[in-house]
């Protein structure tokens, strides 16, 4: 049998389904809609669950039970979770009270029977109210937190000494929705016995048995988790969650099974966000493309929660730098991971001050960009997209143009990076089975992102069968352990654990078959459904046939992560070209270019899939989405589709996606948290390019071009 260190992947040339495209295994049964989300679960004597949402962004509360009475079984708690002192809620949407009972319109009728006795207290939903002299105290510390500061500020202002061009301007985005299909929620299968099962939207399978059996007054191991499909995360499905912890309250108390997934509206005010973001920079530059200094002062603006930014200078380098940063609270819905967290706030912000320096120069924005990149992958990436978006043939590279007609068109650029590896949790059980199928089993999620295809494709590959030959299971905590979801290490981490375990059963079976070809197992091959000698074609066994002969047996393995299988740090580039209407103000996006390294590819198709994505999602950033809140009444204008506005399919342009073949790495690395971080930035820059109009802020609405406009003249 192989030692582990001699477990590694094929020549790219030579592998037959992996960095390929691969249609996804399991696209037949969402398109049918055969696949059951968590959402879709019906039980036998199920109760589904409604939670009250405080609407105050801070109130006292005294909640009274008595007078919910409807038919059937019901039940109702008051959710103290959060609270402080028992009594007062602290951020707009805080649960305050649940019920349960049997079919949604009762429980919504028991919903409004319930009597909450609201006083108001002093709040602050923005963060002006929040930093204001004589504001409510949000936080234990206060309404800052975590300040910290990074450089030499002495040295970094003193260097605007030596530049030919100095830009100092705020970049802010505001609260961005994660907008997931599947909203928040569970179902939890107790009936009182000493044992549940759990069917959770979650991120992560194996998080989620500890923390319901811990409100169930269970032990860990006597609960289930289950996520056969799940309906979107991007990074805000964890844990088990408000509505998953009461949930398991109302089935304890009700000792029937509970469904509660969170309503639209829910949702929106308790479901998490992308943190907004208020940046401060001043950046200065020569004449000859030198970005000498940068001072930066970072507002991260997370609600209840501390909001995210990696901080400034982001991806480009800068002689001298100085950045602080400081968390605002407010009594609104804590922040959450949302794909890449704090990457495109820190990317919006450095992009246009590159590009505001690169006009003040008049230097070409490409060539500024690249001059004040260390890497040359980012050089190679960013000439491609360039090549792509027509940037070459474009009229006028350097600022803007000097006079616009109605219709103007421009360009813009932005990079991007990301780790991507993967870590050391997962394992992987593979089986041949004597009629020549094969299960692949791991406790893994797949957000929908391809986990199932490429776990039943590696397999696969290493044992030279079809993917239809392979049965592949994961999302149940019964099974082998694996990572959640985040950060874009969910391949980096499962896929070598994957190909160990197929590697180790294809050993065994190479053993067994070795006497009955009379062969030395070191010379066996697994090729296109057969099992041959390398030194002697004639030795050689039909896969169905070689499994036969395992009789009543079977072949058993289990694989763990192997670091040199996979790496981390990945590069990419995007481009967009815009078409501004000046008479109006309206802005369409025209066309989007991304390349993306990866290693290796596992399946192409996916790939272009993710990178697309991506786009989408930074372009919908850019152009529409936009938590609103009354500053003073403190209600949410928007918590739902018809006034959240989201990119349709009209808005959609052409997308150009360019998995990154340049990249000769040999090892699986994550990339979809990158591809969504420079859409917004590169739009932004194009609307300066095409009209003169530099906006700082998201999203870029008609009225915002408009006074840009009026500002030109």
């Amino acid at each position: 049998m192989a030692r582990p260190d001699e477990v590694k992947w094929a020549e790219r040339d030579d592998l037959k389904l992996l960095n390929t495209d691969i249609p996804r295994v399991d696209g037949p049964h969402k398109v049918s809609g055969r696949a059951k989300y968590s959402h879709d679960i019906r039980l036998p004597g199920m109760l589904y669950g409604r939670a009250l949402l405080c609407p105050h962004p801070a109130a006292k509360v005294k909640v009274d039970l008595s007078g919910v009475s409807v038919p059937g079984k019901h039940v109702a708690i008051v959710v103290t979770d959060g609270l402080r002192d028992g009594v007062e809620t602290r951020w707009l949407g805080q649960p305050v009270a649940a019920v349960a009972a049997e079919n949604p319109d009762l429980a919504e009728d028991a919903l409004r029977q319930i009597r909450v006795d609201y006083e108001e207290v002093p709040w602050a939903v923005t963060p002006e109210q929040s930093l204001a002299e004589g504001a409510p105290q949000i936080g234990q510390n206060g309404n800052k937190l975590r300040p910290g500061s990074r450089g030499e500020e002495e040295e970094a202002n003193a260097a605007f000494g030596e530049c030919d061009a100095v830009v100092e301007a705020e970049y802010r985005l505001p609260v961005q929705h994660h907008a997931c299909l599947e909203t928040h929620g569970v179902v939890v299968d107790y009936r009182g016995e000493d044992g549940a099962t759990i069917y959770a939207s979650t991120q992560a399978t194996h998080n989620i048995s500890g923390a319901a059996a811990k409100e169930l007054g269970l032990e860990a191991n006597k609960v289930v988790t289950i996520v056969e499909h799940m309906g979107g995360g991007f990074g805000s499905k964890f844990t088990l969650d408000i509505p998953g912890k009461i949930a398991c309250q109302l089935a304890k108390k009700a000792e029937r099974p509970v469904h509660l997934m969170f309503t639209r509206k829910d949702e929106f005010l308790a479901g998490g966000n992308r943190s907004a973001s208020a940046q401060k920079l001043k950046g200065g530059a020569t004449k000859d493309g030198r970005f000498v200094t940068l001072v930066s002062d970072l507002t991260k603006l997370g609600g209840m929660g501390g909001g995210s930014n990696p901080g400034q200078p982001y991806i480009y380098k800068t002689e001298q730098r100085f950045t602080k940063w400081v968390s605002v609270l407010t009594n609104t819905d804590g922040s959450r991971a949302m794909r890449a967290p704090g990457h495109p706030q820190a990317s919006f912000a450095i992009e246009s001050m590159v590009d505001e320096l690169a006009a003040a120069i008049a230097m070409d924005p490409l060539e500024f960009r690249k001059k004040n990149l260390e890497d040359p992958v980012y050089h190679r990436q960013l000439d491609r997209v360039a090549k792509e978006i027509g940037w070459h043939d474009h009229p006028h590279k350097i600022g803007a143009p000097e006079s616009v007609g109605d219709v103007a068109v421009g360009i813009g650029f932005g990079v991007s990076t990301w780790g991507g590896g993967g870590r050391p949790s997962s394992k992987v059980d593979v089986t041949i089975q004597n009629d020549g199928s094969v299960n692949a089993e791991v406790g893994s999620q797949d957000l929908g992102t391809g986990t199932r295809t490429y776990l039943a494709a590696i397999v696969a590959e290493e044992l030279g069968i079809g993917i239809d030959q392979v049965h592949e299971r994961i999302g149940d905590s019964r099974l082998g352990m694996s990572v959640g979801s985040g950060g874009s290490v969910t391949t980096a981490s499962l896929a070598p654990a994957v190909k160990t375990a197929a590697h180790a059963a294809r050993e065994k079976l190479f053993t067994h078959l070795a006497p009955l070809l009379e062969a030395d197992a070191a010379n066996l091959v697994a090729a296109n459904g057969r099992i041959e000698d390398k030194t002697d074609a004639s030795r050689s066994m039909g896969w169905t046939e070689a499994c036969g002969t395992l009789g009543a047996s079977r072949i058993e393995a289990q694989g763990e992560w192997d670091r040199s299988l996979q790496a981390s740090g990945v590069h990419g580039a995007q481009a967009a070209k815009v078409e501004v209407d000046t008479l109006t103000g309206e802005v369409r996006v025209l066309k989007m270019v991304c390349i993306q390294d990866c290693g290796l590819p596992l399946n192409r198709l996916a790939l272009r899939s993710q990178i697309n994505g991506g786009m989408i999602e930074a372009l919908s950033y850019g152009m529409f989405e936009e938590r609103i809140i009354d500053p003073w009444l403190g209600v949410a204008l928007n918590p739902s589709f018809e006034s959240y506005k989201l990119a349709g399919s009209m808005d959609m342009p052409e997308f150009v996606a360019i998995v990154d073949d340049d990249d000769d790495r040999h090892q699986v690395i994550g990339m979809a948290e990158p591809t969504v971080i420079p859409g917004q930035s590169a739009i932004a820059c194009a609307i300066y390019n095409a009209c003169g109009v530099r906006l700082r802020e998201t999203p870029f609405t008609r009225d915002r071009v408009l006074r840009g406009l009026g500002k030109l003249g």
